[in-house]
């Protein structure tokens, strides 16, 4: 019979022996652990802070934590039309490299790496991966690594490849710093900084006419070279504003794809959010194994994919 509360739970009474105990349904036991663990993994609250809420030990949630920590699941590939991917990796402190590739359309990673590093032979085999698997890409949007270039160019050589404009627009103003001390460097750090504000093909043009009117003002400064007179050999005086000029020379065919296509990202800033999140809980979850943070970054786009609707 029905005796009362205990802990929150229905407790009952034997007729015949009088013992008191309350029911327990595994199931639901697993389900609302399961909740505690999606809230450390996706809301940045420590084990301790979850004790306190949940009435489980810090001891016992950590048990439950990592037991789920050791099953990582699998992410699941929509297969869809017109994927617009961005493709980006970034670094732990420990040599970890994560490589996403995200449809930027619907906010869904379609495919993960955890790898050491940036390699073409790994981003060849996700390409064609995603591929087989009915990822129909309509365009890539990258930082222009050239281990990943080379590979779209051998995997899906069709395929539109806007490079980020954010990124050559950063690393050109590093490369000139905030106060060139040239007139060529004060000039280019100008014209850099509108390629983030080009909308149209008439401002594109604009745009491309002030680059090639400077470099015929600063081509002879541009291709200086210094001789060591002793071994012959010889390097450009001024590499900076060299190297700034041929980043973007080089980019330009792949620059303003997406003036043409609005589903096109011109920037892979949606990604670079995304690391800087992950990034942030793991940081209020230091003390976990190398290990146990691998499976950590699987279960965070997991769930993050499942947030989005599509699993």
């Amino acid at each position: 019979m029905k005796w009362g509360y205990q802990a929150g739970k229905q407790r009952y009474k034997c007729n015949n022996c009088g013992i008191l105990f309350t029911s327990s349904n595994k199931a639901v036991s697993n389900s609302n652990r399961f909740v505690w663990f999606e809230k450390w993994v996706l809301e940045r609250r420590t084990i301790e802070e979850l004790s306190l809420s949940s009435g489980y030990s810090a001891r016992t949630l950590r048990r439950y934590f990592y037991e789920y920590l050791s099953k990582p699941p699998v992410l699941s590939v929509y297969p869809s039309r017109q994927v617009n991917l961005l493709i980006d990796g970034t670094y732990f402190k420990d040599g970890l490299c994560l490589i996403l590739y995200r449809d930027n359309t619907i906010k869904y990673t379609q495919l993960y790496r955890l790898t050491d590093g940036e390699w073409f032979e790994e981003l060849a085999e996700d390409l064609s991966n995603l591929l087989k698997l009915g990822v129909q890409v309509e365009s890539i949007t990258s930082d222009g690594h050239k281990a990943l270039l080379k590979a779209i160019k051998l995997v899906c050589p069709k395929v539109p490849t806007q490079r980020c404009v954010v990124h050559i627009q950063r690393m050109c103003r590093i490369w000139l710093s905030n106060k060139p001390k040239s007139d060529a460097g004060k000039k280019l750090r100008l014209i850099v900084s509108k390629i983030h504000l080009i909308t149209s093909p008439q401002e594109r043009d604009y745009w491309l006419v002030e680059l090639v009117q400077w470099y015929e003002v600063y081509k002879d400064f541009v291709n200086q070279k210094t001789i060591n007179p002793d071994t012959g050999r010889y390097w450009f005086t001024h590499k900076m504003v060299r190297r700034s000029f041929m980043v973007i020379r080089n980019a330009l065919p792949d620059m303003f794809h997406y003036l043409y296509n609005p589903r096109i990202p011109k920037s892979t800033n949606g990604l670079e959010s995304f690391f800087g999140h992950l990034k942030g809980h793991l940081n209020v979850h230091r003390g976990l194994s190398y290990q146990h943070k691998r499976q950590f970054i699987q279960w965070y786009l997991y769930f993050k994919n499942q947030r989005s609707g599509f699993l």
